[in-house]
């Protein structure tokens, strides 16, 4: 009997072997899938890690690269002026240029009218002949200062003669010389004052538009570019067809 208790025993188990070998087979499947899918979960999160380093990396080198080309824009920018500023200074010593050489030929037109002067003025008496000489060797010695390029002196001189001879047929002369030298001294203000007196008292005079001419000049070396554009409007209005006027005309076109 206990024999074949045993028996049935041992059939027993050769047959639940392969169920049991079976069922341990799949606990070891699910165990590898579930690894498998902690894997792709680990590598789907490194992979959206990487994607938004990538996306902040890409922000940067946008950001980089607008800061350069706003940098870049600033530099062409500030070139731009620096090329303006040249241009300007180089507008400014040809006009400087083009200032001299009209004063050399105004020079020689005063030595051509101060001859005629000269020769028209009759002496009265002795008394005045003698006055007239003085007023002359005044007016040559101021005009030598002048002449010399001593601009100081010969604004010092030029008042002195219209304090000494306030009649004088130089006078009108002498206030637009006057201008000349306090403009070559840089003393603006008493530039423009001598030139608006010659506008004043002799409004006519040949010298008049150049006088005006170099008024304006004067208010935009004091930095008074409105009054300056006036003054050159009113000179074109004043004295059309003049050489002064055909000047102000370029003048006023490169007042910015």
């Amino acid at each position: 009997m206990k024999i074949a208790a045993s028996r049935l025993l041992g059939g027993l188990l050769l047959v639940c072997s392969p169920a049991y070998a079976g069922l341990f087979a799949d606990d070891d499947a699910r165990q590898q899938v579930r690894k498998l899918e902690a894997r792709i979960v680990t590598l789907e999160k490194k992979l959206a890690e990487i994607e938004l380093q990538n996306k902040l990396a890409v922000r940067s080198f946008l950001n980089l690269q607008m800061q350069l080309e706003m940098q870049t824009g600033e530099m062409r920018k500030q070139r731009g002026l620096f090329e303006e500023f040249g241009h300007a200074q180089q507008d400014a010593e040809k006009r400087q240029k083009d200032f001299y050489i009209d004063l050399d030929s105004r020079m020689r037109q005063l030595e051509a009218s101060a001859v005629g002067a000269q020769r028209a003025v009759p002496a009265a008496s002795s008394e005045e002949g003698g006055d007239q000489t003085g007023e002359n060797r005044a007016f040559e010695t101021a005009y030598g200062f002048y002449r010399a390029e001593s601009y100081r002196e010969a604004a010092l001189a030029f008042r002195d003669f219209l304090r000494q001879y306030p009649q004088s047929v130089h006078e009108a002369n002498v206030y637009y010389w006057l201008g000349n030298a306090n403009f070559l001294s840089r003393e603006y203000a008493s530039s423009f004052a001598a030139y608006r007196d010659l506008l004043t008292k002799y409004p006519d005079h040949p010298r008049a538009p150049e006088a005006m001419l170099n008024m304006a000049e004067c208010q935009l070396s004091l930095k008074k570019k409105s009054a300056a554009r006036s003054t050159l409007k009113k000179l074109i209005s004043q004295f059309p067809g003049s050489d002064a006027s055909d000047k102000a005309k370029k003048r006023l076109a490169t007042i910015k």
